[in-house]
């Protein structure tokens, strides 16, 4: 299971949330991919009023800010390193 992090073009939350998820791979790698949520209707439909989403699989890991605990602790629990 990876990370997605759903975004928008313009969106200044989505530049802020995508600029603390790199620097936290600092810290501690992971890997993680980015979804314009306008580059699918189905991905439009889905969370096109929450973005910035991080998602693994179907579980909702930060909406709108980042939790960097949050985050930690969900990479630690599921073992979730490249």
């Amino acid at each position: 299971m990876s990370l997605i992090l759903y975004t928008r073009h313009g969106c200044h939350l989505c530049e802020d949330f995508e600029q603390e998820l790199r620097r936290l791979q600092q810290e501690q790698p992971f890997d993680f991919a980015i979804r314009d949520v306008d580059a699918r209707p189905e991905w439009r439909a889905a969370y096109n009023d929450r973005v910035p989403l991080l998602l693994a699989g179907d579980v909702e890991i930060a909406r709108y800010f980042l939790d960097p605990q949050a985050l930690r602790g969900y990479l630690t629990k599921h073992r979730m390193f490249p």
